[in-house]
Parts: C-alpha cells; sequence; structure tokens
C-alpha cells in the first residue's frame, strides 16, 4: 500500500472516519438502490389505511393519500441527495469562477467583482436562498439554482483569499516574468496550490446545501408533485403531526443524518490533505549522534536522534525543528536554552506526541522508555505516556480547565490510567498536592483553577504529573512570569522529585541562572538545532554560547559599561541560510561558515560543539565566565 492508501485506511479507521464512510456507503446505497427497489411501493394507494399510525404492515404509518412513509422516505433519498450535490457543484462552480476573476479582470473590474461578492457574502445564507428562489421561479430547476447561487459568494471568498495568498509567491513573480499567460498562471499555477482546501469545504458545503434544498421543498417552492424529496415529505408529515408524529420525524432524520454524513465525510478529508504537504519527505541532513549515556543501558529514558519537525506552507516545507540529537538517562537533569524561535518549546512538544496534524515528526531514532515514539500505536503509547511523562507548561491556567476543581482533574489522571475507583483517585489526588507542598490540600482540591496563585497552579501541574511515575519531567517555561521567591521554590520541588524518585528532567528556559542552578548539563539551541551540549559548570566553545552568557547580569557587572547584545537577529525558519545560521551575527565567520554547516563533534569528553571555529573569539570579557556565572539572557 502507497504512502496515500495508507494515510486513508489510517483515517478509515479513526471512530469519525469509519462512522463518516459508513453513513456516507448507507446514503449512497439507498440513493441507488431504493428507487429500484421500493418504487412502485412507496406509490401505492391504501385506500384502507389512510393517515394511519405506524402498524406491522407500515412501520412508519401512512400519509392523506395512503402511501407507506418508510417507503417513500428511502425513495427520495436519490432525489434528495442528487439535488443537493447538484447545487454544490454550481455554487463550486461559480465561487471558483468569481473568486478567480479578479487576477484575471483589469483592476476596475476586478473591484467591482470582489465587491460584489463582499456584498452577497454579507446576506444570510437563508435570506440569500429566498432572494434567488424568488428570482429563478418556484419548483426543482428554480431551486437547485437558487441553492447554488447562494453558496457561490462563500467559496467566492474562500478562492480569492487562497488565490491572493498564493499570487504573491516567488514562483508565481517568476511564471509571470517568464511571460505565462494570466489565464495558464491560474490553470498551472495558482489553482494546483488552492484545490486542496476547497474540495474540503465543498464536502462539507454538500450538507449544508441539503438542508437549504429540503428548507425550500418544506417551504413549497421547492420539489413539487407528483416527485418529492424529504423537505416535501417533511411538510406533509407535519400536517399530521399529532396524529402520526412518525410522518415528520422521518424525513426530518434522513435529513439529519445524511448532512451528518456529509459533514463528517467533509472533516475527515480535511484531516488527510492537510496533512499530505506535512508528511513529505524532509531533505536529508547529517545526523548529529545522541550523547553517549555514561551509564547502563536501561538507565536511558529518552534517545533522541536526527529529530526534526517540518510545517507545510505556501513555499514548501518550514522546518523549525532541524536534527536536534541527544539522550536523557534516569535522575538526569538537562536544561535547554536560546533566543525565542530557536525551536526550544517545540522540540518538548514534539518528544511529548503533541505535535499534530500538518505538523509532521520525523527522527531516525525517538525513543522514550525503550518504546519507539513514531512507530508504536498511539493506543499503546497512551499509557506510557500518561503514567511516565510529565509537562509542565509555561501557563498553567490554560493548561487547567476552568471548569473542573482542580483535584477532579488530578484524579483523572488515575482514573484513566490507573483503573482506581473516583474516591480513590481524588485521595490520591490529595496525596499529590500534599507531595508538592500546597497547604490545605484536601480544601484546595475542591477549588478551581481560579483560585489558586500562579506558583500554586505550577505546583499542581507538578502534581498532576506525579499522579503516575513518571520517568521524564518535561518543564517548558515552568518560572516565567513567577516572583524570585517562587521560583525558588518550584525549582527545589523539581530538584527533590529528581532526587527521590530518580526522575529525570527537561528545563526548557530563556535563564541561563535558572537552568545552571538545576541541571548538570545544557542544550544551547539556535535556528532549530543543537549548537553546543556541555556540562553546566564548563566553559562555552561556540560563539553563540558565549554571546548568551555576555549578555547576562551579575553582582560583578560593571554598571557603568552599556550592555552587551547579540547584533542581528535570528533567521526566520523558513529562510534559514546555507552554512552555519548564526553565521551572520558571528565576529568569527569564515567563507566555509557560509558554505558548510556544522555538525556537533565532541571537543573534550561530555562536551560537543557546533562550529568550525570553537573558542576563538568572545563577545566581552565577562564572556570568560563559566556558565554557572548566573544571570539572565
Amino acid at each position: 500500500m502507497n504512502r496515500r492508501g495508507a494515510k486513508w485506511f489510517a483515517a478509515l479507521r479513526t471512530p469519525v472516519g469509519g462512522f463518516a464512510a459508513s453513513l456516507l456507503l448507507v446514503v449512497i446505497a439507498l440513493a441507488v438502490l431504493a428507487p429500484i427497489l421500493w418504487h412502485d411501493k412507496a406509490f401505492e394507494i391504501d385506500t384502507e389505511a389512510i393517515a394511519q399510525r405506524p402498524s406491522a404492515a407500515h412501520w412508519l404509518g401512512t400519509d392523506a393519500l395512503g402511501h407507506d412513509i418508510l417507503f417513500r422516505v428511502l425513495v427520495a433519498t436519490r432525489l434528495s441527495v442528487l439535488l443537493a450535490v447538484l447545487a454544490t457543484v454550481i455554487g463550486v462552480v461559480t465561487g471558483l469562477v468569481l473568486g478567480t476573476l479578479p487576477s484575471l479582470l483589469p483592476r476596475p473590474a476586478a473591484r467591482l467583482v470582489t465587491s460584489a461578492v463582499n456584498i452577497a457574502v454579507a446576506f444570510p445564507g437563508l435570506l440569500l436562498v429566498l432572494f434567488c428562489s424568488v428570482i429563478f421561479g418556484v419548483g426543482t430547476y428554480g431551486a437547485v439554482l437558487a441553492v447554488g447561487f447562494a453558496l457561490a459568494p462563500a467559496f467566492a471568498r474562500l478562492a480569492q483569499t487562497l488565490s491572493a495568498s498564493v499570487a504573491g509567491q516567488d514562483f508565481v513573480s517568476a511564471a509571470r516574468i517568464s511571460g505565462v499567460g494570466r489565464i495558464r498562471l491560474l490553470v498551472r499555477h495558482i489553482l494546483p496550490n488552492v484545490g486542496e482546501p476547497l474540495v474540503v469545504n465543498a464536502t462539507i458545503g454538500a450538507g449544508a446545501s441539503l438542508l437549504a434544498f429540503s428548507g425550500l421543498s418544506f417551504l413549497g417552492i421547492g420539489v413539487q408533485a407528483p416527485d418529492y424529496d424529504w423537505g416535501r415529505l417533511l411538510g406533509e408529515g407535519l400536517d399530521g403531526i399529532y396524529v402520526n408524529p412518525a410522518a415528520a420525524l422521518a424525513p426530518g432524520v434522513a435529513v439529519v443524518l445524511a448532512g451528518l454524513a456529509f459533514n463528517l465525510v467533509g472533516e475527515t478529508v480535511a484531516g488527510v490533505i492537510g496533512v499530505r504537504a506535512g508528511v513529505r519527505k524532509l531533505a536529508p541532513r547529517p545526523a548529529s549522534p545522541a550523547r553517549e549515556s555514561s551509564g547502563r543501558a536501561d538507565d536511558v529514558v529518552l534517545v533522541v536522534e536526527n529529530l526534526q519537525v517540518a510545517f507545510p506552507s505556501q513555499a514548501g516545507l518550514t522546518v523549525p525543528v532541524r536534527g536536534v540529537s541527544f539522550t536523557v538517562r534516569a535522575g538526569e537533569a538537562i536544561g535547554v536554552v536560546g533566543e525565542s524561535g530557536s525551536g526550544k518549546s517545540l522540540t518538548g512538544l514534539a518528544v511529548s506526541r503533541l505535535v499534530e496534524a500538518p505538523a509532521a515528526v520525523t527522527a531516525d531514532r525517538l525513543e522514550f522508555a525503550g518504546k519507539p515514539l513514531l512507530t508504536t500505536p498511539e493506543r499503546d503509547l497512551r499509557g506510557l505516556l500518561g503514567t511516565s511523562l510529565a509537562m509542565v507548561f509555561q501557563d498553567p491556567m490554560t493548561s487547567f480547565n476552568p471548569t473542573r476543581r482542580i483535584g477532579r482533574q488530578l484524579a483523572e489522571v488515575a482514573e484513566q490510567h490507573q483503573g482506581l475507583p473516583r474516591a480513590k483517585a481524588f485521595e490520591r489526588a490529595v496525596d499529590r498536592l500534599r507531595t508538592v507542598r500546597i497547604p490545605a490540600a484536601e480544601r484546595r482540591a475542591r477549588q478551581y483553577p481560579h483560585e489558586f496563585s500562579g506558583g500554586m497552579r505550577q505546583r499542581a501541574m507538578i502534581g498532576m504529573g506525579l499522579m503516575g511515575d513518571p520517568k521524564l519531567i518535561i518543564a517548558d517555561e515552568p518560572t516565567t512570569a513567577l516572583d524570585v521567591t517562587v521560583q525558588r521554590q518550584l525549582l527545589r520541588l523539581l530538584a527533590r522529585t529528581r532526587t527521590e524518585r530518580d526522575t529525570a528532567i527537561i528545563l526548557i528556559s530563556h535563564d541561563i541562572a535558572v537552568v545552571s542552578q538545576t541541571c548538570e548539563r545544557m542544550l544551547v539551541m539556535y535556528a532549530g538545532r543543537v549548537v553546543e551540549d556541555l556540562p553546566s559548570a564548563g566553559t562555552p566553545r561556540h560563539p553563540y554560547t558565549k554571546a548568551l552568557l555576555a549578555a547576562t547580569l551579575d553582582l560583578g557587572t560593571d554598571r557603568d559599561a552599556p550592555l552587551a547584545v547579540i547584533p542581528g537577529r535570528p533567521p526566520e525558519p523558513d529562510r534559514v541560510p546555507t552554512g552555519c545560521a548564526f553565521a551572520d551575527r558571528c565576529p568569527a565567520v569564515t567563507d566555509r561558515c557560509r558554505l558548510e554547516d556544522p555538525v556537533l563533534e565532541c571537543v573534550e569528553p561530555g562536551h560537543r560543539v557546533a562550529c568550525w571555529h570553537p573558542s576563538e573569539t568572545s563577545f566581552s570579557p565577562s564572556a570568560k565566565k563559566t556558565v554557572t556565572a548566573g544571570g539572565a539572557e
């Protein structure tokens, strides 16, 4: 099975995908077979059973002429679905033409078309359908045109927005310079890049079209006798709803189920198409070997080799994390530092399996507690990650459900992953709150997140991680926006947890002082990759690490001297230059730095650097400090 087939198969195995496919198959089967099998029975008149309730002979009862309602609902599937699909096609084609015309017409005409679309979009959908139905007249054909043209403005706006986003790309400009005509430019360069979201919205729009068409028939301006669809049956059944409610409920349920099938299929298609660009094979880069463990093999908690995270974009793939490699042993504390946008948090999220489609996460090796995270089914990983890995986010207020009490949220972990009854799980939650030094834990467990201070919420987040037996805690900026006293309490809590439980810790932070006080190793990241891996008490060798330390403040800093800064700014993830990404900001740059990207190499035991000229320069005299000098980035 090829990759695309595998993605569709995986989508169909999900509950939503499987239910959507099954429901759509039932609708299609009824649309094809019902008129063949039950057409005559649907039109058969039983004069002895007029307007009767459900019975053994007529499961849903009969209408005012003695027709069997069940057979009529089943037979009406074909006309109802066919008209909805036809109206959707008209809406998509018309919208696509209106949306792309501005890129073909002269500017005054383009503005006129755009203004007309904007005015049409401003109208409520139902009013627009009724307005169009008055123009095109009563009947099936008029209703199809009314629904189709009423759907067109939304598709036109979507096509126009997507086309405008692509029209500014460099490859379109290059095509224009080469003399490509406007129509060919639209067909060959713009539409292929905007087709996928239009297909998804068209699939979802079919459900709205079905509902709108049924509404017109219900009002008597859609399908006319002797033909009938679900909307017309619903209108007829409503007249006798107090005598036979099933006569109105049956066609209504049919509309809901068919519309649900279209919408769920649209969501499934969106999930598959959305990851198509993201799972494209990334360009290979030299893999930096993960740091060798000095302990036993069974001490290794996490192994990361050549981790890459990519996001699809109009220009191709944006890779904000590229080739990250490291290992974490039991009881080890590792700090990850770097400027904003260096890929620190995204690396932690990728390791935690929290990066979702359309992003693509790849690695030569990504193992947690001996299990590969990228190839093991999510069902098998759920228990391991739920009990053995804890994540502490920067803002715990957004990590807790504001409508549920703290204790119940902690207890949910034990209920889901350890099978504890509700009362026992709550007792365990209270115990974990005591463990993280929250006073009056039993009372606090019955409070909501907004009743906790910032430091208490952070401790509660750690307590949630301790509901299981975590082998690894990933703390992403856990001390941000907290005062110094609370920061110290949290760092002590992490250190005590590490000592008592032999838990490994990955601390992601901008603050080098915090990392140096808590961790024994430090990973310095820049432009999506690790540029230096060194002991916290070691002397930095990479110019970027020295620059970060030169920008720190401590009690020995000369107050009269200007603050040290790193010139320039980090490159954007989609514009990483060839060679060393730090070359434009480095005073020791050479031609080799701009041509070749250095890999992490061992310069001394326990110290790796990705630099062609390590230790050849410093940014200021203060850069001679070791990492443990303290300060803040």
